[in-house]
């Protein structure tokens, strides 16, 4: 759209103190001429913007033109452009013209400390290694989400049981380092949270729906369901050799010294095939102590581990 090519021009005007037309053309895909009627465009609309002759000129905006920022302050522009920093590195690579609009509105002579700002704060969300298919779901789970367009994939629960899912997306959720979408699915005729990872044959549909207003409590993704008030409480045990592995998952207030190089400490959450996989990432470093339940069913399954390597 033309509206956001001058906008982008703007911006990029903002930013460096020259550009030249042929740049911008390619840039855009446009002709070179078609980007000089933007820039009438552009002057018309009270954007001074100046051309430069020569072999070092090109397009440019008057010195010491600078876009309104007197609605967010420096600390808030910066807590935003840190937020889009966080989003951008999984696939949000959309954002990028938002940063520079947002940098455009610092004065040259508050850079530095703004710059200092942003990157005071680093919130890295891409995984080690490349994201691959998963960063194909994303974007094609975005581009639904704004189409409103429904999707429908083969979904393995955490039972393992497999399912074939029509799903009107609502919202892409990062909990705990895993992304879900939560969406109204057709087959359950209720609103389900599904993990990306689960997922297998994602496509768009050509069906379209309208949005519904989601609750403003009891989603799904909220802390609701780890109150100790929901679920018994565990008590684990940590050796001496693995309590550098306590120390990476649970806060110092949380656990107790045995007395022996190790710490005990009490998690409470809900009793489901993630917990045991939780525990057993631990390896032989945690010992359940607590419910004997728990205990007993850690113990058939390491049962079961062993027998396949004899």
């Amino acid at each position: 759209m033309k509206i956001d090519r001058l906008l982008s021009i703007v911006i990029l005007l903002i930013n460096r103190p020259l550009v030249q037309a042929k740049e911008l053309a390619d840039m855009f895909e446009v002709s070179v001429r078609t980007i000089y009627r933007d820039i009438e465009s552009i002057n018309g609309a009270g954007i001074p913007v100046v051309t430069y002759q020569g072999a070092n000129g090109g397009i440019g905006l008057m010195e010491g033109y600078r876009l309104d920022r007197n609605l967010l302050t420096e600390r808030e522009l910066a807590d935003i452009f840190t937020a889009l920093q966080s989003i951008s590195s999984y696939g949000g690579s959309e954002h990028t013209m938002l940063m520079e609009k947002i940098s455009s509105v610092i004065p040259p002579s508050q850079t530095a400390a703004f710059r200092s700002k942003t990157t005071q704060l680093v919130v890295d969300l891409s995984p080690w290694g490349l994201m691959g298919p998963l960063e194909e779901r994303i974007s094609l789970l975005k581009t639904a989400l704004m189409e409103c367009t429904a999707v429908s994939f083969e979904y393995v629960d955490a039972e393992g049981r497999v399912s074939r899912r029509s799903v009107e997306p609502y919202t892409l959720v990062l909990k705990g380092q895993a992304w879900y979408l939560y969406g109204f699915c057709t087959e359950r005729a209720d609103f389900r949270l599904f993990k990306l990872l689960r997922m297998k044959d994602l496509v768009q549909e050509e069906r379209s729906y309208v949005r519904q207003d989601l609750p403003v409590k009891d989603l799904p993704w909220t802390d609701r369901w780890s109150l100790p008030s929901n679920n018994p409480p565990a008590v684990l045990h940590f050796s001496a050799e693995g309590k550098h592995l306590a120390e990476d998952r649970f806060d110092t207030a949380e656990l107790q010294p045995d007395g022996l190089g190790g710490y005990t400490v009490n998690v409470h959450y809900p009793e489901d095939s993630w917990l045991y996989g939780f525990l057993l990432g631990f390896g032989n470093a945690v010992e359940v102590l607590e419910p004997e339940h728990i205990r007993r069913r850690m113990g058939e399954i390491a049962a079961q581990i062993a027998a396949k390597y004899l």
